[in-house]
Order: C-alpha cells, then structure tokens, then sequence
C-alpha cells in the first residue's frame, strides 16, 4: 500500500507541474518595452551609408541625396541618419567592391547602381549584378551634348574657329581634319560616345573623348576649356545651363527634351543620321549579405519615396527623367537580363 500510494502522489506532483506550466505558457503576455527581443523583419536602428561611386555635383550623387533627403524628410527611415559617402577610387570599382564583399552592418549600407555603371563592372572586373542585392529601379535617365561657349578654350576645334554652339559643324571639322574633344563620365557615356561615333562615321582620332570620375569632373573640364563638348544627363547640368555657362546642343534622345533643353536638336534634325539614345536605368543595390528582411525593407521605402510629391516634382519633373520604379523582384529581373544581353553583345562572359 505504502509503494502504490507513493507512486500515485509522485504522479498525481508531474501532473500537476505540467498543468502549472502549460498555464503560464497560455497566459504570458508577449514582452514589451527596450527589453523586448526585435520583432519579425527589419527596421533600422542606427546610421544607415548610402556609397555612390561618383563625384559629389554629378547626376549619381543627386539622385542618391535626393531619395536619402526624401527618406528623412518623409520619416522613412524611423529618424535614422543617412550618411553619403563618395567613393569614387577605381572609376568607382574599389566602393562597388567593398560594398558586394561587406558582411557587417550589410542591413545599414546601400549603393547607388545604374546601368552606367553596371557595364564598365562587368568588362573590367570579376564583379557581377549577382554579387549584391539589387534593391529597386527608380528611373530612366537620357543624355545630351553641351558645349561650352563661354570658356578659355585650349582645343584645336576652338583655336580653329570652330563654332561650339553647333555639333554638326564640329561633325565636319572632324571630318576634315580637326580634332574634337569631347567629355563625359564612364559606362553609358562611354557607350553613347561610341554609337554617336559610329552612326557619324568618325573614329577615336577624329573626335576623341575623355574620361573622368563623375560628370561633374566632366562639366568642370568643359569650363575650364579642356573639351569642346561634354555629355551630361539633364540633373548634373541643369544648374550650368539656367546660369548660361552651359548650352545644350544635341539631344542624345529621340526626340527633344522640353523646358530649356528644347532647343537642342535630334541627331536625325542635324544630319542624315539615325538618333542615338541610350536609356539610362538608376537603381539602387546591396551588399549580397544583406538579410531577407531589410531586403524587403528598403525595397518598400523605396517604393514609397518614387510615389512622393518631392520626387516627381523635385526629381523626376525638374530633370526630365522617366518613371521607372521597380520593387527587388522586378529590379533584379531586368538587371540580369539586362547584363546578360550586355555581356552578349560585347562579347563577355
């Protein structure tokens, strides 16, 4: 009797227990206050780098202040500061490089990627788009053709009397002997130089480009007197053009641009030539160690600044850009195709 009656209060104890446990699971309330544990996803809780790979003044480095201004202005970022940092060393190859082999704080670092710079990464680096998270497309940018008329020239082209309000004049001199210069940044500049060259029917001897870190090194070199043109999408150069120091005179485009870009001709306007245009895609990307979670994060914040009054007014409207928001999914879709279509083209792999 004593056994059996030992062994039903032990039982009777384990019961009892398990039942007082299971009572506490149930009715524990979920924790609250700074000793919480973080909640499901991700939101930011320190200073959040945004590196751009080219000089302050140029059209990367405006988009990438204008969206991180949008961001704190709208309270996007839960009043978190976003520092900018210009790393423009290797053509931007070094601050794209640390930003695809980063593992800490990847949730809190964002890069400026476009197209222009996707291509110059992927001709002369062992980088690839698959090497970072691409966060977001915002827009699409085009270029156009600038002279410089006011500046102390120290070209040929000007020392010869050649007129730097008038492209197609300079395509003739080019033709018949005088050097042209002409000035821009790296990737889709580059690439629009070539095709322009090409549906002119000059080469690099007859109408010679320079390249330099930003397009805002770029324009500086056009002031100077140092190129005779320079290419620039319309944010990098809106400024210089309302000050006069600038006049746009080719639209790399197939058609014109509006505003006080308007009196810049087509290509097909100055010439029996087909336009030449190379649309120009402004994304923003990630470390490849970024988490899922702040993926998801700043791909929506994104989202949120591209349907802002600011951005449409102040971006989008101001430097004539076009729309083009696409979420993670969407962006990396068409960046790998787009790089893929690239690499084919020109032979990569």
């Amino acid at each position: 009797m004593k056994k059996v009656l030992s062994l039903t209060l032990a039982l009777l104890m384990v019961l009892s227990l398990a039942a007082c446990g299971g009572s506490k699971k149930e009715e524990a309330p979920a924790p609250t206050g700074g000793d919480a544990p973080a909640a499901e996803g991700f939101v930011p809780d320190k200073t959040v780098t945004w590196i751009c790979t080219s000089s302050a003044g140029g059209g990367s480095d405006i988009f990438t202040r204008k969206i991180g201004e949008i961001m704190t202005n709208d309270d996007l970022v839960g009043g978190q500061t976003i520092v900018v940092s210009n790393e423009t060393d290797g053509s931007g190859e070094v601050g794209r490089n640390k930003v695809a082999t980063m593992k800490n704080d990847a949730d809190y670092t964002l890069l400026t990627f476009n197209s222009g710079d996707l291509m110059p990464m992927v001709t002369n680096t062992k980088n690839r788009s698959s090497n970072f998270r691409i966060l977001a497309i915002m827009a699409v940018d085009k270029q156009l053709m600038f002279s410089c008329p006011a500046s102390d020239s120290k070209t040929d082209y000007a020392k010869n009397g050649g007129d730097q309000g008038d492209f197609a004049a300079a395509i003739e001199a080019a033709k018949n002997g005088t050097f042209v210069v002409i000035g821009g940044s790296k990737g889709d500049d580059i690439t629009t130089y070539n095709k322009l060259l090409e549906e002119v029917g000059l080469t690099e001897q007859q109408m010679g480009y320079i390249t330099y870190d930003s397009t805002s090194d770029a324009i500086t070199a056009a002031l100077g007197g140092n190129v005779d043109f320079v290419i620039s999408k319309p944010a990098a150069a809106s400024q210089y053009v309302e000050s006069g120091d600038l006049t746009p005179v080719l639209a790399l485009a197939n058609e014109r641009y509006a505003g006080n870009l308007s009196d810049a001709p087509t290509l097909s306007e100055i010439g029996d030539y087909e336009n030449v245009e190379v649309p120009v895609w402004r994304g923003v990307a990630a470390p490849a160690a970024m988490s899922d979670a702040a993926v998801a994060y700043w791909s929506d914040v994104l989202g949120k600044v591209s349907t802002s009054d600011a951005w449409h007014s102040e971006y989008l409207e101001k430097n004539q850009l076009i729309d083009e928001y696409k979420d993670t999914a969407a962006a990396t879709e068409y960046v790998t195709t787009y790089e893929a279509d690239y690499m084919a083209a020109n032979g990569l792999s």
